[in-house]
């Protein structure tokens, strides 16, 4: 575990910070000055409820928000069971761990009104590795409610910490059972984890791309300053830029006058897969770092304000922009690993058979890259296209961002599992051609060739994509754009 330790101060969360801490087990604290102005909220919203109907404290939720609940102690504990209602199989722990920082940083924010000891509470769920049992099921983008009772009951030791673990106790006051539960912190990790995610890939992705071209003879004119200069679409420009750079040492003499789609169109392709992605990355983490509460609480006014910030429409279309951008770069790859299977490209025997066998050599790659673009394809749909209206039409619309979270969260394994296969074939092609690259996508070719299996005879190739798979990370520095 990483012992690093984070300020959470509710404005400096990052995507890389919520990964850290959700997979690493970075340590978090909360700035002294996120305490006090937690307090402020707190004091605000107690004050305003005495004097007005705030939502949530003094009345009910969704249909019942006319309904006044008056100096009722049970009120707040029958919310949260009653909205703990979530169902499926539970979250992995690193989405639950996202969730419990971004709802840390949210009400750090001093937007929610909660108790500000709540944060010390939450704060020592992460750093003891306390996790609730959160059910996949139960939020459609606005607010994570089932998400969030549940984590509440398990504060306020009503239900035990998954696995039994021994998590903090916080006797969460009645009044602030919806105020803590109004957020999408759950959507919102899992948002940032992706977003991290993808970047990672795409990064990857360029040098994988670079051994491709290399092991076809391909041409670097595609790819040249002045082409990207008449178009410049800034992914598409940062992607060239990527490739120069990784082929400047580079001898290449290019086999034909033009290459297939898959090379020459690379930049045209994956730039705007890393331009949306960029924008994704730019609203979660705009959302992470918001006071985005209903009702939202001003210190500086001392009021509330009911409002729909809870909505993340943001998010969702967000989201599913970068889904369908990675269908459009992973078909791509596949089309590059098409071209490692013909001799006419590589000069090798058809699949990359060790020579004089009748063999199937890579023949499955194709397969196992194609399976895994047919679910990006699938899980493309936006999510977004769908709505709902509920709580007796109160409530008559929904954007479905937590969908749309969890489909990139499959396609991001999709994803990698593709551009594996590429890396594999890629790397066998050179090391049968005994051409070894020199410059930065040498070292490439170095720290993948050395990791993967030399022998070319017919054999499983699983452990091969596998371990393809896990050196996407470390060579996604070498396509830094």
């Amino acid at each position: 575990m990483n012992q690093t330790a984070v300020e959470i101060n509710g404005s400096g969360l990052t995507c890389d910070i919520v990964g850290l801490v959700a997979r690493s087990g970075a340590l978090v604290t909360v700035s002294p000055q996120a305490v006090e102005r937690a307090r402020q909220a707190w004091e605000v919203a107690r004050d305003v409820a005495d004097r007005q109907p705030v939502y949530g404290r003094t009345t009910g939720v969704g249909a019942n928000r006319n309904v006044a609940i008056e100096d009722d102690d049970a009120h707040g504990l029958r919310l949260l069971r009653s909205h703990a209602g979530g169902a499926g199989p539970l979250l992995p722990a690193e989405t639950v761990r996202a969730m419990l920082v971004v709802r840390l940083n949210q009400i750090a924010a001093g937007g929610s009104g909660v108790d500000p000891g709540v944060l010390g509470a939450l704060s020592d769920a992460i750093n003891r590795w306390a996790i609730p049992p959160i059910p996949a099921y139960g939020a459609i983008g606005t607010g994570d409610l089932t998400a969030l009772a549940a984590t509440a009951l398990c504060l306020v030791g009503e239900r035990p910490w998954q696995g039994g673990a021994a998590g903090p106790h916080f006797p969460l006051r009645p009044t602030d059972a919806l105020a803590f539960m109004s957020s999408n912190a759950a959507t919102l990790g899992e948002s940032a984890l992706a977003c991290r995610d993808v970047t990672e890939l795409l990064r990857a992705a360029i040098p994988v791309a670079g051994l491709s071209l290399l092991a076809v003879r391909g041409s670097i004119e595609a790819f040249a300053a002045p082409v990207h200069e008449a178009c410049p679409h800034p992914g598409q420009r940062r992607v060239a830029e990527a490739m120069r750079a990784l082929t400047a040492d580079l001898d290449l003499r290019p086999a034909r006058i033009q290459d297939p789609y898959g090379y020459r169109a690379f930049p045209q392709v994956h730039g705007p897969a890393v331009d949306v992605t960029e924008h994704a990355e730019g609203v979660v983490t705009r959302e992470i770092n918001a006071a985005a509460e209903n009702p939202l609480v001003d210190v500086a006014n001392r009021t509330v304000w009911h409002n729909g910030n809870f909505h993340t429409a943001y998010v969702g279309l967000a989201l599913d922009a970068v889904r369908a951008a990675i269908f459009q770069t992973a078909a791509l790859s596949a089309a590059r690993l098409g071209t490692l299977v013909e001799p006419a490209f590589t000069g090798l025997e058809a699949f990359q058979a060790a020579p004089g066998e009748p063999g199937s050599g890579i023949m499955i790659l194709e397969y196992v890259a194609h399976s895994a673009i047919a679910d990006i394809r699938r899980l493309a749909a936006p999510a977004a296209l769908g709505s709902a209206v509920l709580s007796r039409g109160v409530e008559e619309h929904a954007g479905f961002s937590t969908q749309s979270a969890r489909a990139t969260t499959d396609v991001i394994t999709a994803f990698r599992t593709a551009l594996a296969c590429e890396l594999v074939a890629a790397v066998r092609a050179l090391r049968m051609q005994n051409r070894i690259p020199l410059g930065r996508l040498g070292e490439v070719y170095a720290q993948t060739a050395d990791a993967l299996d030399p022998a070319v005879e017919d054999r499983p190739l699983d452990t091969d994509i596998a371990t393809a798979a896990d050196l996407l990370a470390r060579i996604a520095p070498y396509g830094s754009y």
